[in-house]
């Protein structure tokens, strides 16, 4: 007999809402908690929202933040930022630094003049250092960025409960897709919190982990409507836990494999791709937690009127939709 990677017993008989007021209501209070980072603390939004200028300096100097910042304040530049930039694919005499200047009010970007001052200081600062990258983005362009992801992430979600809708019914498209809002505002909280660089690339972030915890859902709805069709006297509760029983090994496995390539990107992928990769990591993880603990739970306080799904289809189905082949 061939062997086979089990991360969870064949058949298990774990009581998912023995402490449903703890996962499902922990995950609530973690929401109510994004939105107050949010509003508080605010994002960190990158140059792709702000607008402004990026200069990315590469030398064989060590990078002194101090030194940096001291250079440009006499130049008046206004907001500056300077990071070191970290990175495992570096030589071990190479320093990274970037330095973002923030636009000023009705100023799309520093002008070509000030942008050699800057060159010319920070090169007579240090003679080894170089600019091999600048990026330039105007308030008016980062306001519609800004504008264009909201209704991105929106209209996404708008998409899935359709979809979900036609596929089961309302109450599992309502939950669905209020269970992958619970994903994004939790990974959204977690950015404002360590205040993490927020642009373009995490907006991406945002919208796969949308379509990949929808997907780790659908597999759980979908266990559960055809234990709907065989156990029609169960109680909704106990049919609930034995479809995530059942799907429990698939599930861990597909999200395992995800967060050790996540996790590799993560590491090893550098600092461009960090932000996405963390976002990705988070989402991965908080998505599997919301198929297990938070999806069904919310289908659950909506309820299922079991009885009038079967008059209803008369042809041993679930619902109207439930034939569609999709």
């Amino acid at each position: 007999m061939a062997w086979r990677l089990r991360l969870a017993p064949e058949k298990t008989n774990i009581n998912f809402f023995a402490h449903q007021w703890l996962t499902f209501g922990g995950s609530m209070a973690l929401m109510v908690a994004a939105f107050v980072l949010w509003g508080v603390m605010g994002l960190n939004f990158g140059i792709d929202f702000k607008g402004g200028t990026t200069l990315r300096t590469d030398s064989t100097t060590v990078v002194d933040v101090g030194l940096y910042r001291k250079t440009l304040e006499a130049l008046n530049l206004g907001d500056v930022a300077i990071n070191e930039v970290f990175d495992p694919s570096f030589r071990a005499d190479q320093h990274v630094a970037s330095i973002r200047i923030s636009a000023v009010d009705g100023v799309d970007s520093i002008s070509p003049q000030t942008l050699d001052e800057v060159k010319a200081a920070l090169v007579k600062m240090d003679p080894h250092l170089t600019i091999p990258s600048i990026e330039s983005v105007g308030p008016k362009v980062s306001g519609e960025l800004v504008k264009s992801s909201i209704i991105a992430v929106a209209v996404t979600s708008f998409a899935i409960m359709g979809y979900i809708w036609l596929r089961f019914e309302w109450q599992f498209a309502l939950g669905g897709v209020l269970a992958l809002l619970h994903d994004v505002f939790i990974t959204i909280g977690i950015f404002a919190l360590f205040q993490i660089k927020f642009d373009l690339t995490i907006v991406a972030a945002l919208l796969t982990i949308l379509g990949y915890s929808i997907n780790d859902t659908v597999v759980v709805f979908d266990r559960l409507r055809e234990n709907l069709i065989k156990y029609k006297t169960m109680p909704l509760r106990e049919v609930m836990n034995l479809s995530v029983n059942e799907t429990l090994s698939r599930t861990l496995m597909t999200s395992l494999t995800t967060l050790i390539a996540v996790g590799s990107m993560l590491v090893l992928g550098g600092d461009v791709i960090r932000g996405f990769s963390f976002a990705i990591f988070i989402g991965v993880f908080l998505g599997t937690y919301s198929s297990v603990y938070v999806a069904k739970n919310l289908v659950l306080f909506l309820g299922l009127d079991r009885s009038e799904k079967v008059r209803k289809s008369g042809k041993g189905a679930d619902h109207e939709f439930a034939n569609i082949d999709a």
